[in-house]
C-alpha cells in the first residue's frame, strides 16, 4: 500500500476532489532548536510537502540563541541521527523533495528579550516575503515554553509585525497555563496586543483523524444523531492508555500530572466534540460557540464532591517472580520527588447540566504505566427488556457500544448481537468496523499537518478558543484545589503494567456499570499463540471474548480438569498452586493462562486461584474451534505454532471439535 497520506479533516473544506495547497506565507518558529520542531513541525512540512500540500510561496525563519547559519540550520533540521531522515513518517525517504523543502529553510540568531532580534527578524522576514512571494502572509509559531509567550507577543507588536499586508496569525503549544489563574493571565497577555482571531491555541491531539471524525460522524449519520441523547444513551466512556511510564520527563511530569498534561486539554476537547449540540453550521465559531456551552454545562464539583467523582493513583515498581524489583516507580523516576504526591492516573464521572445529557454519567480514564497503550471512546446504549427473551436460552443481554478507536488503532466500531445459527435462540457479540487503513489511503502523519494546513486558511476549527481553555481549567481547578489541600497517603496505589489503581474500579461499580475494556490486537500478540497472528483472526477472537468475575479464593481452573478455554486477566491476581498447594506463581494484570486449553482437550497440569476480586475475559474453546471453521486458512498456521512453541501435535478435526 502506498504511504501517500491525505488532509482528509480540515473542517471547511472539500471532501471531494484535490485539496488547494496551504496558503502563501513566511513562517517563523520560535524554539527552532527544539524537540519539538525537529520531531513533530519539520516532518509535518515534509508531508504536506510530499503530498502537494504546502504552497511553493512558502518559507521558514528559525530563531533562537544559536549563532549559526542558514546551512547550518539546514543540517541540524534534516540530519539522520536529530533531524528530519532521523523523524519522518513516510515509508520511503524522498531526498529530492527533503532537499527542496530545505532550501526553504532560513535562520536568525537572537535572544527572546532582546528587541534587537525582532528588529533583525522583521527585516529578514520582510526580505523571505519578497523572495517568495508570500503575500506578507506571516504565521508565527510558539514552540516554546507558555511564560515566554506574552513577551514575545509583546515585542512582535512593538517590532511593526502588526502592519503591513497580508495576515498574521500566532499558533501557540499546550500547556495553556497551570490552573485557571495562569490561563487568565496568559490570555490577557497574548491578547494586550494582538486579536483572538490572530491566536490559534493548538492541540495535536485534535489533529487526529479519528477526532476530526467524530463531529463528521455525528452530523452526517441521520442514523445516530437522533440516539444522542440521555433517552438512550446509559454512559459514556473516554480511555486514554499509556503503556509508557514517565522517562525521562520527571522533571516536567512531578509539576503537571495527568490531570493537567492530558484530562483538561485533550480529554475536554474530545469530550466537548462527542457531546456538543449541532452547530447551527461547519463554521469554525458555530462549532467552537457550541464547544464552549458544552463545557460551561460540565458540573463543577465542591470540595464534598470530588472525592466522590474523582480518583487518583500514582504506579509502583514491578516485581520479578523472585520479589526483585523489574521496573521502577514513579517515585524513583529521574527528577522526581522522592515523597511525590503527583497523580500518573485519574478516573473520574462526569455529569453534563443539560437538556441532552441530564443523568448520563461521563466518565474519563487516563494514565501512565498501564496495560497497554490504546485511546478510546465508548458510546453504551441502554439495553433492551430481558423479560422479551424470557422462556429462551438468552440469560443475559449485553449493551450495543459504539467504539471510537483514536489510537494505535484509527477505527469505529458498533458492536451488537445476532442470532447463532442453529435451531434454537441462542446470542453472540458481532461488530461491524470500519477502518481507516483500510478503507482510506493510510494517512501517516503527525497531527500538525492538519493544524499548520488550517491555520494558513484561518480555519480555527481545530483550535481552542479562549473561552474554551478557561471553561476547562474551571472544571480542572477545584480538584486540583482538593488535591493540594489533602496529599493522597496511599501513593504509590498501583503497580506497573496494570489497569490502575482498585479505586478507579469502584467509582464506576458503585454505579451499577463496568469499564468496558477495549481489548486490541497487539494486547492479544503478547500471548505467544497469537504472536504475529493475522489481522482477521486476532479481531475475531477478540468478538469472542466473553467477560467473567472471580472472587477472592474462588478456584478457576482445577488440576485435573478436562481443559476448554483461555484467560486474559483484565484486573487482579491469580495463584498458580502445585498438588501440594504451593504457589508456584502470581499472575497480574494482563497476564494470560490456560491458552493449551484452546487447542485440545487435556487434563489441567496445576490449579490457577484468585488471589484477589478478578475481572477476567474468556475465549471457550468451542468459540475457538467455530472461527477456524468460518476461517479455515488459519487452522494450519495454529498447528505449526502449538507443534513449536508448546510441543503439541494438534490436528485439524481437534481445534474445530
Amino acid at each position: 500500500m502506498s504511504d501517500r497520506a491525505q488532509v482528509v479533516g480540515s473542517i471547511g473544506m472539500e471532501s471531494q476532489g484535490d485539496n488547494p495547497t496551504s496558503e502563501p506565507c513566511v513562517m517563523v518558529i520560535f524554539g527552532a532548536s527544539g524537540d519539538l520542531t525537529k520531531r513533530l513541525l519539520v516532518p509535518a512540512l515534509y508531508n504536506l510537502a510530499c503530498d502537494d500540500l504546502l504552497s511553493k510561496n512558502f518559507a521558514v525563519l528559525g530563531t533562537g540563541r544559536s549563532e549559526i547559519t542558514d546551512d547550518e540550520f539546514r543540517e541540524s533540521m534534516s540530519s539522520e541521527e536529530n533531524g528530519l531522515r532521523g523523524f519522518h513518517t513516510r515509508n520511503e525517504f524522498d531526498e529530492p523533495a527533503c532537499d527542496e523543502l530545505m532550501s526553504r529553510f532560513h535562520f536568525v540568531p537572537g535572544g527572546l528579550d532582546d528587541p534587537e532580534n525582532y528588529k533583525n527578524m522583521k527585516k529578514k522576514v520582510d526580505e523571505l516575503n519578497e523572495k517568495f512571494q508570500a503575500k506578507g502572509n506571516v504565521l508565527f509559531y510558539f514552540a516554546m515554553a507558555p511564560r515566554f509567550f506574552g513577551m514575545i507577543c509583546d515585542h512582535l507588536y512593538k517590532a511593526g509585525f502588526q502592519s503591513g499586508e497580508g495576515w498574521r496569525r500566532i499558533i501557540v503549544e499546550k500547556p495553556f497555563g497551570t490552573d485557571l489563574e495562569s490561563a487568565l493571565e496568559l490570555n490577557k497577555a497574548i491578547l494586550a496586543n494582538w486579536r483572538e482571531d490572530q491566536i490559534f491555541r493548538v492541540d495535536h491531539y485534535l489533529g487526529k483523524e479519528t477526532v476530526q471524525n467524530l463531529l463528521a460522524f455525528r452530523f452526517s449519520n441521520g442514523m445516530f444523531e437522533p440516539l444522542w441523547n440521555k433517552d438512550n444513551i446509559d454512559n459514556i466512556q473516554f480511555n486514554v492508555c499509556e503503556s509508557v511510564d514517565v522517562g525521562e520527563r520527571g522533571g516536567y511530569y512531578d509539576s503537571s500530572g495527568v490531570l493537567r498534561d492530558m484530562m483538561q486539554n485533550h480529554m475536554f476537547q474530545m469530550l466537548a466534540y462527542l457531546c456538543m449540540e449541532v452547530p447551527g453550521s461547519f463554521e469554525p465559531d458555530s462549532i467552537r460557540n457550541e464547544k464552549a456551552k458544552l463545557l460551561e454545562s460540565v458540573r463543577i464539583y465542591d470540595e464534598d464532591s470530588v472525592p466522590e467523582n474523582i480518583v487518583r493513583g500514582q504506579y509502583g515498581p514491578s516485581f520479578t517472580d523472585d520479589g526483585e524489583v523489574d521496573q521502577p516507580g514513579y517515585r524513583q523516576s529521574t527528577d522526581v520527588n522522592p515523597e511525590s504526591s503527583t497523580e500518573t492516573f485519574v478516573a473520574a464521572k462526569f455529569q453534563i447540566d443539560n437538556w441532552r445529557w441530564e443523568g448520563v454519567p461521563i466518565y474519563l480514564r487516563s494514565g501512565k504505566a498501564l496495560w497497554k497503550r490504546g485511546t478510546e471512546i465508548v458510546v453504551e446504549f441502554k439495553k433492551p427488556p430481558q423479560q422479551i427473551f424470557k422462556g429462551t436460552s438468552v440469560e443475559n443481554l449485553t449493551a450495543n457500544r459504539l467504539v471510537f478507536h483514536v489510537q494505535p488503532y484509527q477505527a469505529i466500531e458498533l458492536l451488537f448481537q445476532a442470532k447463532i445459527p442453529g435451531p434454537t435462540l441462542q446470542l453472540q457479540n458481532v461488530d461491524m468496523e470500519f477502518n481507516y487503513g483500510d478503507n482510506f489511503k493510510a494517512s501517516r502523519y503527525t497531527g500538525y499537518e492538519v493544524m499548520i494546513y488550517s491555520c494558513t486558511h484561518g480555519d480555527a476549527t481545530l483550535f481552542s478558543r479562549g473561552d474554551l481553555v478557561e471553561a476547562a481549567w474551571r472544571i480542572a481547578q477545584p480538584i486540583m484545589d482538593y488535591w493540594s489541600e489533602n496529599p493522597a497517603k496511599d501513593f504509590p496505589n498501583y503497580t506497573r503494567n496494570s489497569w490502575g489503581p482498585k479505586s478507579a474500579n469502584d467509582l464506576i461499580e458503585k454505579d451499577g456499570r463496568r469499564w468496558f475494556e477495549v481489548v486490541t490486537p497487539d494486547v492479544l500478540e503478547q500471548l505467544p499463540l497469537f504472536e504475529g497472528a493475522d489481522p482477521l483472526l486476532l479481531n475475531s477472537i477478540i468478538m469472542a471474548l466473553h467477560a467473567d468475575a472471580a472472587e477472592a479464593g474462588e478456584v478457576i481452573i482445577q488440576q485435573g480438569d478436562m481443559a476448554k478455554e483461555m484467560y486474559l486477566i483484565c484486573r487482579g491476581e491469580v495463584e498458580v498452586v502445585d498438588a501440594g498447594g504451593n504457589v508456584l506463581k502470581t499472575l497480574k494484570d494482563g497476564d494470560f493462562f490456560g491458552e493449551v486449553g484452546i487447542l485440545m482437550s487435556t487434563p489441567r497440569t496445576a490449579t490457577i486461584r484468585a488471589k484477589t476480586l478478578c475481572d477476567l475475559f474468556v475465549l471457550q474453546k468451542s468459540d475457538f474451534g467455530r472461527i477456524l471453521q468460518d476461517h479455515p486458512q488459519f487452522a494450519e498456521n495454529i498447528m505449526k505454532i502449538a507443534k513449536e512453541r508448546y510441543d503439541l501435535a494438534v490436528s485439524a478435526d481437534e481445534l474445530m471439535a
